[in-house]
């Protein structure tokens, strides 16, 4: 069966290659990807951007839904025919302290799909029965497949963060973490929702206001600290959700924070500090790492799929069949769209 296979740590070592289909243990599910979701790790893999550990090579894909097409013997929760969505922590250490805290997503030994395990990009997958998800009939496949953006997002924006009703949001970083987290905000009863990009991040920034944002920056080379000046009694956000890919974001955040704020980081930046943390400490803010997700998120978020409380709109995503991988890693790579979703079995 073809997958896109991540080969090699060099730039563009990606390519689709001929793999066999996996073979099940007594506790795991044989599932057919129906949709799988491009993440921006996926792009940053492709370019030879990463930095952590990653098996070669390895199928990508961590975002994914499906349908139960053989259960191992000891399956007891699902059938098969059951419609799917899978979380990502492929591999746990069942006898760590996080894991018995239910905070699996944080265990150190954690391996993911598409990094330390073959992931979805592909016609079938392996996958453990304890991280499976039943999706209504009335989900469609290719918005069942942003669950686990969406989780990412709800735990870094409703979980970490401590959004009240009438709150003024930032949310630095357009991707489509950033823009989830926007949506979230609004759901958790955010006052104005502020985006913030760069000049770049134009299209990402029109979805932003489709989406639900009150204002949004950066396109025209604004100055972001005096605009802060302006929002309501000057002394800046309740709380700022922390989603660009890069550490000089955290300054910004820690700038337009108000008094006891909150910065809620969770976007990836593996460059060092240049600047320092003192503000922190004078404002007395809350700086709150994020990372992943868990059981009880995935239900909730489910639901407010299935409800349609979380709706992108069409301009949100393309969906591409898995054969055209390349050109949907490349328009999100450009910001041309903001998220794409690959259905392998077209």
């Amino acid at each position: 069966m073809p997958a896109v296979v991540n080969y090699a740590p060099e730039p563009n070592s990606v390519e689709i290659r001929e793999v066999p289909v996996p073979e099940i243990g007594d506790n795991d599910v044989l599932l057919a990807v129906q949709a799988v979701g491009v993440c921006g790790t996926d792009i940053h893999l492709a370019y030879g951007q990463n930095s952590g550990k990653i098996k070669y090579p390895v199928i990508l894909g961590h975002e994914f839904a499906g349908v139960i097409v053989q259960a191992g013997k000891n399956v007891r929760g699902f059938k098969e025919g059951d419609r799917v969505v899978s979380e990502t922590a492929a591999v746990i250490d069942e006898n760590s302290p996080f894991v018995h805290r239910g905070l699996y997503n944080l265990d150190p030994g954690r391996r993911g799909f598409g990094f330390g395990i073959d992931g979805a990009m592909t016609h079938y997958t392996k996958v453990p029965e304890r991280i499976l998800h039943q999706i209504p009939a009335t989900l469609p496949f290719e918005v069942a497949a942003l669950t686990e953006p969406c989780c990412v997002a709800y735990n870094a924006t409703c979980g970490n963060a401590r959004i009240l009703p009438g709150d003024a949001v930032a949310v630095i970083g357009p991707g489509p973490i950033g823009l989830l987290c926007a949506a979230m905000a609004k759901l958790a009863g955010a006052g104005e929702i502020v985006v913030i990009g760069t000049p770049v991040d134009t299209r990402r920034l029109q979805v932003a206001e489709q989406i639900g944002a009150s204002a949004t920056l950066g396109t025209k080379g604004e100055d972001i600290v005096a605009w802060t000046r302006s929002l309501r009694d000057g002394y800046g956000f309740d709380v700022v959700i922390d989603a660009a890919g890069v550490s000089a974001t955290l300054k910004l955040a820690m700038d337009i924070v108000r008094p006891a704020g909150q910065i809620s980081k969770v976007g990836w930046g593996p460059q060092p500090f240049n600047f320092s943390l003192d503000p922190l400490v004078l404002k007395a803010v809350t700086l709150q790492g994020s990372f992943s997700h868990n059981w009880p998120i995935w239900e909730r978020v489910i639901r407010l799929l299935a409800s349609g409380q979380l709706d992108f709109g069409p301009e949100f995503s393309r969906i591409s069949p898995l054969a055209e991988w390349h050109d949907a890693f490349e328009a999100m790579h450009s910001g041309e769209i903001v998220k794409a979703v690959l259905l392998p079995n077209q």
